[in-house]
């Protein structure tokens, strides 16, 4: 008789007796064909992966570019890493089409748009577009390269787990196959995706034993992770050795390699981690915002600025468009560089707990409306866009300006006439210049950092709160497994032994939990396992947790050979618990100096520096405002006006702080969120749940500091280069 016909058979005679006895008939263990794959594949998959796949396949039909072969090899390896359906041949396609696509359309709708309205063609924007392409070409071909990083760190921060899992398993029961089907189980994505890939290669026969497909999964991992490799081919060695004292050493001694090998992989990433970090400080934060310094004096010098807001324009392409992606470049390399960790789970976006991401307003009793936090930081926006380009708004509706200080020196509007343009019409006029206006152009700013912030912190606030509580319980569950395997030792059922424990351990998280399984059992007459995994009134309905869950699912499965082997399995786990703790710590520690360098980068010293450069660069603005308008007036009351008018030849009117400040306050909110990305992916790996609650906090703290900066040294400096310019001010009779 065939291996699956007996199991068949044997299952189903286990079903009938249990049916006699009165017990529920146990579940056929699913199988995981190639139809489950999928389904679990779109499920599981980031919408920009799906598009760049679509991308790829559509460019590869219209193109069809043979790529080079060495370099196929590697994107191919990438592609496959992704399980991504796409030829190095189409990435290459897409590549070169969306690279044309860029320069074409850029370039001709920024060249002949103008000129078909009248205009002159912005040549500033053609070249950028046409430089944007180039780079797009090869930036896209490197995308696999950045998806398989991704994806590689993202199943890195669960190698720990997952060898953990295979142990746990294979303690009881010498099975792989059944080993690597309960990992996949209790892992998140993306390597549950792996894992169940290594099951469906079997059952479609791509592989013929499970050994084999393993053999082929690990390939992957062999230059990027040696140690998850040896650990993973200590579990299968256990599978052919006679001693079972060996079998079992062999076990521990895989964890134990994993684990050692993590810790060591993150010593030397944060030994080499110094000398990047202090280049992207000092290339996307320190130059950049010590260049602000100088650039009013350089804009000014410009001759000719007319326009201060195409001049705006231009700055802004180089501080909200080539830097950011620069210095998000920069982290990304960095970042692509971290070893396997131990990292936290995203738990977001599990279906009991989609819920907690928006915001619980409580109606009385049970009942509960939840808002959807996009409408809070919408609402936050508008209102803050309103208040903050409320004088350009003033402006248009022809609204007549207002001094601040009573004596015409501070003004609200403050637009002024060019200096080379002496006899210039009201509409002529450009600005603001009014510090008010500036002032006011803040809150922009704090409508922009604020309002995103707001919405992802509360987004993970509520969610944060529960994978906290869970992460508690499991640091403390080590210790309760350790006695309930006491317990079981000493030859106690495990019914006998869960009371046992909830009255050790009462007033703890664990205790509640043994304590709500032996009500179960006691009181409901459950058997254990219904006390457990119950979807109503399970132990574990109350405390949605992996690790717990898997405990509890090798207790049931142990549980059957006998209190003893339960016992020795729990205490094992117990050990691997706290094993994996203290390697967390001990990684936690080592990078502490490099993360809390960052950390005090994103909240205090860029939005700090910022806020004083924007202040002394709205003094320089102020002088050179009323330069620019002392030699108008000169030009206009001299007898001898050549030499003024070839003086205003040369000396522009400079850019307002309202629009200068907009531009360095929207990159210092890309900056802000660019290190908050990259201190978040460092410390916990891709932990898109941290990251988002990190981000909520960063971007509200760190732009209410700017804006307040920013406001008491420019009103300050303004009112100080106000003084000093009054009286020549009023020599000329302004």
């Amino acid at each position: 008789m065939k291996e699956e016909e007996y199991a068949e058979l044997l299952h189903k005679y286990k079903d009938r007796i249990r049916k006699e006895f009165g017990e529920k008939a146990a579940k056929t263990p699913a199988k995981v064909t190639s139809t489950e794959y999928t389904e679990f594949k779109k499920e599981l998959y980031p919408a920009h992966y799906t598009l760049f796949e679509k991308a790829c396949n559509a460019s590869e039909k219209i193109l069809n570019l043979k790529a080079d072969a060495k370099k196929s090899v590697q994107v191919q390896k990438n592609l496959d890493i992704c399980h991504l359906n796409v030829t190095p041949s189409g990435v290459l396609s897409f590549a070169i089409l969306a690279g044309l696509f860029i320069m074409v359309v850029g370039s001709l709708s920024t060249f002949g748009l103008p000129m078909l309205f009248g205009g002159e063609p912005m040549m500033v924007f053609v070249f950028f577009f046409m430089a944007g392409g180039l780079v797009a070409i090869p930036a896209i071909q490197k995308l696999p390269d950045f998806m398989a990083n991704t994806w590689r760190m993202k199943s890195s921060n669960q190698m720990v787990q997952a060898i953990f899992y295979l142990v746990t398993y294979m303690r009881h029961t010498s099975n792989l196959e059944r080993a690597i089907e309960f990992a996949a189980d209790h892992l998140e994505a993306p390597l549950s995706l792996d894992f169940r890939k290594i099951l469906w290669d079997v059952e479609n026969q791509t592989f013929s034993t499970i050994k084999e497909s393993a053999e082929s999964y690990l390939e992957i991992w062999k230059d990027w992770d040696k140690d998850f490799v040896e650990s993973f081919h200590l579990v299968e060695s256990s599978l052919y050795e006679g001693s079972e004292d060996r079998r079992l050493s062999l076990l521990d001694k895989s964890l134990d390699v994993i684990l050692n090998g993590t810790y060591e992989n993150m010593l030397h990433y944060a030994h080499n981690l110094k000398s990047p970090m202090t280049m992207l400080h000092m290339l996307g934060v320190i130059l950049p915002i010590l260049g602000l310094v100088i650039l009013p004096l350089v804009v000014s010098f410009m001759g000719n600025s007319n326009n201060p807001f195409t001049t705006a324009i231009y700055i802004s392409l180089l501080y909200n468009v080539s830097l950011p992606i620069g210095v998000y470049y920069l982290g990304k390399s960095i970042l692509s560089q971290r070893p396997a960790g131990y990292g936290a789970v995203d738990i977001s976006e599990k279906e009991e707990v989609k819920r907690y991401r928006n915001i619980i307003i409580p109606l009385g009793g049970k009942v509960s409306l939840a808002v959807n936090p996009i409408y809070i930081s919408i609402m936050v926006f508008i209102v803050c866009m309103l208040i903050g380009f409320s004088p350009m708004i003033l402006h248009t509706l022809g609204s007549a300006d207002f001094s601040l200080d009573g004596k015409g020196n501070l003004k609200m509007l403050d637009y002024v006439c060019p200096p080379s343009n002496i006899n210039c019409q009201e509409q002529d006029k450009v600005g603001p210049y009014g510090m008010g206006a500036s002032v006011l152009s803040l809150v922009v700013i704090i409508g922009l950092g604020v309002s995103i912030g707001l919405y992802f912190s509360l987004r993970s606030k509520n969610v944060i709160k529960i994978r906290e509580r869970t992460k508690s319980l499991e640091d403390e569950f080590s210790s309760a497994l350790f006695q309930l395997g006491n317990r079981l030792a000493d030859g106690l059922p495990a019914e006998i032994a869960f009371s046992k424990v909830a009255n050790t351990m009462e007033g703890t998280t664990s205790g509640e939990f043994f304590n709500l399984a032996e009500k179960n059992i006691t009181k409901l007459g459950m058997g254990l396992e219904d006390a457990l995994f119950d979807e109503k009134v399970g132990a574990l309905a109350s405390f949605p947790s992996k690790v717990i869950e898997s405990s509890m699912k090798v207790l049931i499965e142990s549980i059957k050979k006998g209190p003893r082997i339960a016992a020795q399995a729990l205490l094992s786990m117990s050990r691997y618990i706290k094993e994996i703790h203290r390697v967390e710590e001990r990684l936690s520690d080592l990078m502490a100096d490099v993360i809390s360098s960052m950390k005090s980068q994103v909240k205090f010293l860029t939005p700090a520096i910022a806020g004083i450069v924007i202040g002394i660069s709205s003094m320089i603005s102020t002088i050179l405002t009323k330069l620019s308008a002392q030699l108008n007036c000169f030009a206009q009351n001299s007898s001898d006006a050549s030499g003024f008018g070839n003086m205003l030849d040369i000396f522009g009117i400079g850019i307002p702080t309202f629009h200068f400040q907009i531009v360095v306050g929207i990159y210092i909110v890309q900056i802000v969120y660019i290190l908050t990305i990259l201190s978040s992916g460092i410390e916990n790996g891709a932990d898109k749940l941290g990251e988002r609650f990190e981000l909520g906090k960063n971007l509200v703290k760190s732009t209410l500091l700017y804006a307040a900066l920013s406001a008491i040294v420019m009103v300050l400096f303004n009112v100080f280069a106000t003084s000093i310019m009054a009286a020549s001010l009023t020599a000329c009779g302004a």
